[in-house]
C-alpha cells in the first residue's frame, strides 16, 4: 500500500498544457516563427520549450525574452477566460484522501499557479506544493520529486508519482518512485512505456495505493 502521492499539475490535475503551448505559439506567430507541436512535445520531453524552435530559426535571445514575457501574458489570459477543469478531480482526491498523504510538485510557476488555484478546490487536499522557483533543476532530473520525498519524510516504496508526460514519467524513474501515467490526448503520442501504472482518470487510483492495481 502506498502511503503518499506526488501528483504533476498540468495535465494532471487541470486542463492546462494545451493552453500553455497555444501561448507560445502566439507569441512566436508575432516573429514569424510557427511553432511545430510535434516537435514541440518532442523538446518538452528533453526539458526543453517553444524557444528551441526559435533559437532553430534564428531568433536571437533578447528577442526571445521579450516573447518569453509576451507567453507568460498570453497564458495568464487563457487561465482567466478557457475552461481548465478536469472532470472528477476533486472526487478522486477526496476519497484518496482516506488512504495517503498527497502534495503537488510542478513545474508551473508560482504565479501562474496561484491564478489557477485562487478559486479552487484543489490544494485543500495537499500537504504542500512545491513549484518551479521552489528547486533548481526541472524535470525531467529527478530533483522535484527527491525535493518532496524529502518533505514528507517518505522512502521511494511508499510513494506514487502520478504524471501524464514523459518529461515528468522521465523525473519520477530517475527518482526511482513507481509512476501512475493518466491518460492525456496532448501528450498522448510521447513514449509512456515506462510507466508502473496506465490510467484513464485519477478514479482509478485508490485501487492502486490501496495495492489493488
Amino acid at each position: 500500500m502506498k502511503k503518499y502521492v506526488l501528483f504533476d499539475h498540468d495535465g494532471v490535475l487541470v486542463d492546462t498544457e494545451l493552453w500553455y503551448f497555444r501561448a507560445g505559439e502566439r507569441a512566436l506567430a508575432e516573429i514569424g516563427v510557427a511553432l511545430d507541436q510535434e516537435r514541440y512535445l518532442r523538446d518538452m520531453s528533453q526539458g526543453l520549450g517553444a524557444w528551441a524552435q526559435a533559437r532553430a530559426a534564428g531568433v536571437d535571445e533578447p528577442v526571445i525574452d521579450r516573447q518569453r514575457e509576451a507567453r507568460d501574458a498570453y497564458y495568464q489570459e487563457y487561465l482567466r477566460t478557457e475552461a481548465i477543469e478536469i472532470d472528477g478531480v476533486v472526487d478522486a482526491l477526496a476519497e484518496l484522501s482516506q488512504y495517503v498523504r498527497m502534495a503537488i510538485v510542478t513545474t508551473a510557476k508560482r504565479a501562474d499557479f496561484d491564478l489557477i488555484h485562487r478559486s479552487r478546490q484543489i490544494t485543500g487536499f495537499m500537504d504542500f506544493v512545491l513549484v518551479r522557483e521552489d528547486y533548481d533543476r526541472s524535470k525531467p532530473h529527478p530533483e522535484p520529486y527527491l525535493a518532496g520525498l524529502k518533505r514528507f519524510g517518505a522512502t521511494r516504496d511508499e510513494t506514487l508519482v502520478v504524471e501524464d508526460s514523459s518529461r515528468g514519467l522521465a523525473s519520477a524513474v530517475a527518482a526511482g518512485i513507481d509512476c501512475a501515467v493518466v491518460r492525456n490526448s496532448f501528450t498522448a503520442t510521447q513514449d509512456l512505456s515506462r510507466a508502473t501504472h496506465r490510467i484513464d482518470t485519477l478514479a482509478e487510483l485508490a485501487s492502486i495505493v490501496r495495492g489493488g492495481g
